[in-house]
């Protein structure tokens, strides 16, 4: 079941350009509220991983293959046409698209790994995977992404 929604989200995102093309503001809300989830979801992860709350369930698997899913097409986030208005994405994204583009293909990679040695349960493995996706955020957040006041 958890694989269907995963693809299904996969798929959605792998259209979803075509579906926004039309209505730059929107897109932008859109690709903000992504960014929040992806940011939501990172933060609960921590929480877990930090053992400062053990809700009863798999709640680390949950958030790690949601982190999976949102990640998966993270370049598409930012089409052409969506570099205007009250954004934290700077300029570079659109002018550096090939390292742009990597850096989204780094967090996807990362954010899979983190899924994968969750599934394995391996507690080294996970850290080390959680501590690689952080990496990927800063590194993308550094190059692409406005600094907060």
């Amino acid at each position: 079941m958890k694989k269907l929604s995963v693809l299904a989200l996969t798929v959605l995102l792998g259209t979803t350009p075509i579906a926004f093309a039309d209505d730059a503001e929107n897109y932008i809300k859109y690709r903000q509220a992504m960014m929040k989830a992806i940011g939501g979801h990172m933060g609960a992860t921590s929480q877990l991983l930090r053992g400062k709350v053990s809700p009863k369930g798999d709640h680390l698997a949950m958030h790690t293959s949601a982190l999976a899913a949102l990640n998966a097409n993270l370049a598409q986030l930012f089409p052409e046409g969506s570099d205007f208005g009250e954004t934290g994405a700077k300029a570079e994204i659109w002018e550096q698209w090939d390292k742009f583009e990597k850096a989204a293909s780094d967090a996807e990679a990362a954010t899979a790994k983190l899924a994968e040695a969750v599934a394995g349960g391996d507690r080294a493995k996970i850290t080390a995977a959680h501590k690689a996706v952080g990496k990927t955020c800063k590194g993308c957040h550094e190059d692409f992404r406005e600094k907060d006041d």
